[in-house]
């Protein structure tokens, strides 16, 4: 049986009717319309469908849309003000950080994550946030260099 839930996604409400069993990737991707979270190997392995939940980062697969409920949720798409691009945006373009964008907008929750808990983290510490995101294309070196100069810069 269905239930009426409300989401807070990007700051904007959502009211969705969703089966208790459907996860919050399905719900943000198939109800809300939003695509940055990508559905890969539904596990929680890869972390491409990483969003943040009341500031920190969750597999969205792993998690319940209904356990998602008067929390706040950040996706990529939600990252940016209008079309000025966040400074962590601006700096994995600068630095070759993204390939074929497929980690990109988890990778990049990670790092915001971090940055907002630990706004001068090391190298190490930035190896160990981002972790648990695969990427296939990088090698993970302009990621990490991207991410430090953000941290540098504040």
């Amino acid at each position: 049986m269905k239930q009426l839930i409300q989401l807070t996604v990007n700051g904007e409400l959502h009211e969705v009717r969703v089966e208790p069993w459907k996860t919050l990737l399905e719900v943000i991707r198939d109800d809300i319309g939003l695509t940055s979270p990508k559905e890969a190997c539904s596990t929680g392995e890869c972390s491409a469908c990483t969003v943040l939940l009341n500031g920190k980062p969750v597999n969205s697969c792993l998690v319940l849309a209904v356990e998602a409920q008067s929390k706040d949720i950040l996706t990529i798409e939600g990252l940016s003000q209008g079309s000025k691009l966040h400074p962590l945006q601006d700096a994995f373009i600068r630095h070759g950080a993204i390939q074929c964008g497929f980690c990109t907008p988890g990778m990049l929750l990670s790092a915001k994550a971090l940055l907002d808990e630990n706004p001068q983290p090391t190298e190490e510490e930035i190896r160990e946030a981002i972790s648990g995101n695969l990427c296939r294309c990088t090698g993970y070196n302009k990621i990490v260099e991207a991410i430090l100069e953000v941290a540098q810069s504040q």
